[in-house]
């Protein structure tokens, strides 16, 4: 599992930059008078790295969205138009705009690149999963997306491609993780550049297998049968089984910027701001009522100092003797609830006084370090996923629901060590953990699934898509005078760009959303109410 990021930025840069699409085609296809000369390796590199070290992606669609959206952060300026439901146009065109600009172009091309090359039969299925892991960001946030003729300018002569219905984007989800999986071989071709598995086909059968597993799930609402069907072939092709198995991407410990992709961008997006975000109580009662031993590991009071994150006072123990784990309201600022100043002793630093934003708490440092790795997909949420399968269809998956509830919890734990500088929880504290907060008659799903929102904690857009499927936690609206909306949004709109370049295949889309069009309170097809 472990990598270590072998190509320059300068490299990346060059990739991204000559496969930028021409903004007069659109934004989902490559300008077909670009290069067509470029390792596929390399592309695969670039789409890999820059999914979690884009900082205008991350920044935007994590910590200005989603991750205020499902209430585990907030209370900062950034934070405001997900924790608040503010409309801003701009940031939800975010992530279709850079994706489509950049990583589809390079993947789709890579795919094509490589298929029917026999010398290139393993990178062609590592390319055509990691097609899938991307598209998938793409249609949970907003639909109705083009896929089929996306990215084809250059090889097809496709300019405005059609918008494909998102039920049939999954089918063929399916049959591509299907189809991958099977056609990676050990004996075929060596694949360089794979920050992920650095190139071991058993790994990416698994991911494979897990992430099929994870779309499965999302059908649960709107085609049980369909996903039931899915889930089971998924579990019976071998899914992650070990906390050495999960997909993640190591970053360097170097601060991103908005060119530079190689550090972890979502640690760069808490970082930059001279206040850096906080924890919503939501997500602090979640572990206060439990007593779940990541709350002190987790959740963390400093004495900030501006723009030097790292080298901030650790001022926890004193705080919390005081007044207990405080975070931030759903609805409020950190400067709302304002709280009057106290007196903290400090070893080393004396008598200090720990003012509003001192008293309102934070993520550990060694979750937002600009090193932290990125999790894309975890044997926890496997193990939590297969819980909920067992819940809902039996056992179909080798155990019972409270054996995988208790492996993903513990899973979960498992992974923070994977952090530099995280904490091991020791087995009696986890075992301790799980027998006071099992599986209750009738709220099976609901707590597996309250599990698997901590466990998600940092991956917003999943769990975001996670909070949608199953509407746990039940989290209240966080309206204020500012907001847009009543209610929690559910869905990103379409840029307007899209609907003015692309018009005729986009307005099939919008019409598609039924009454109100392209709104953010309107529903994914497999959201459904």
């Amino acid at each position: 599992m472990k990598t270590k990021l072998k190509y320059s930025v300068l490299v990346l840069s060059v990739i991204a930059l000559v496969l930028t699409s021409c903004k007069k085609f659109g934004d989902t296809n490559i300008d077909p008078s670009r290069s067509s000369n470029l390792d596929p390796a390399l592309q695969l590199t670039n789409v890999q790295l820059r999914f979690s070290g884009d900082l205008e992606v991350n920044e935007k669609l994590g910590l200005v969205f989603t991750m205020p959206l499902v209430q585990q952060i907030g209370g900062i300026w950034l934070n405001r138009n997900g924790q608040f439901y503010i409309y801003d146009r701009n940031y939800l065109s975010s992530l279709w705009s850079n994706t489509y600009n950049n990583d589809v172009v390079n993947i789709v091309d890579a795919v094509t690149r490589t298929n029917g090359k026999p010398d290139k039969t393993n990178l062609n299925a590592i390319c055509r999963i990691m097609k899938v892991y991307e598209f998938a960001r793409l249609t949970d946030v907003y639909g109705d997306i083009p896929y089929s003729q996306a990215g084809k300018a250059f090889s097809d002569g496709i300019v405005r491609p059609v918008f494909d219905k998102q039920e049939d984007i999954y089918n063929d989800f399916f049959k591509e993780l299907k189809e991958a999986a099977a056609q990676l071989d050990a004996s075929k071709d060596a694949v360089s550049g794979d920050l992920f598995y650095n190139g071991n086909v058993e790994s990416w059968k698994k991911f494979a297998n897990s992430l099929r597993l994870r779309y499965a799930m999302r059908l649960v609402k709107v085609n049980p049968e369909k996903a039931r069907t899915e889930a089971v072939a998924a579990y019976q092709s071998g899914v992650f089984a070990s906390n050495s198995e999960i997909c993640k991407l190591v970053h360097q410990d170097v601060q991103n910027t908005y060119t530079d992709v190689r550090g972890n961008a979502i640690s760069a997006a808490f970082c930059q701001s001279e206040v850096i975000p906080r924890v919503q109580s939501t997500f602090i009662e979640q572990l206060r009522s439990t007593n779940d031993p990541r709350l002190p590991r987790l959740i963390r009071y400093y004495k900030d100092i501006i723009n030097r994150p790292f080298d901030r006072l650790d001022i926890t123990d004193q705080v919390k003797a005081q007044i207990g784990y405080y975070g931030v309201p759903s609805n409020q600022y950190i400067w709302d609830g304002w709280l009057d100043a106290i007196t903290i002793n400090v070893p080393g630093a004396g008598n200090i006084q720990a003012v509003n934003n001192d008293q309102k708490a934070q993520l550990a440092n060694f979750m937002i370090r600009n090193n932290a790795p990125f999790l894309h997909l975890t044997y926890a949420e496997v193990e939590l996923l297969l819980a909920e399968a067992t819940v809902r269809w039996g056992a179909n998956y080798g155990g019972t629901a409270a054996q995988h509830y208790a492996k993903g919890v513990e899973a979960a734990m498992g992974q923070l060590s994977l952090f530099p500088g995280g904490p091991v929880i020791s087995q009696t504290e986890i075992d301790a953990f799980i027998q006071g907060n099992g599986l209750v008659p009738g709220r099976e799903i609901e707590l597996i699934n309250r599990q698997l929102w901590i466990a998600l904690l940092l991956n917003g857009p999943e769990a975001y898509a996670n909070w949608r499927r199953t509407g746990f936690p039940a989290l209240t609206p966080a309206t204020t005078a500012e907001s847009s909306i009543p209610t929690i949004p559910r869905r990103f709109e379409y840029p307007i760009f899209e609907l003015e370049q692309n018009a005729e295949n986009a307005a099939v889309a919008v019409a598609a959303l039924g009454a109100g069009g392209n709104t953010w309170t309107n529903r994914v097809w497999w959201d459904k109410q």
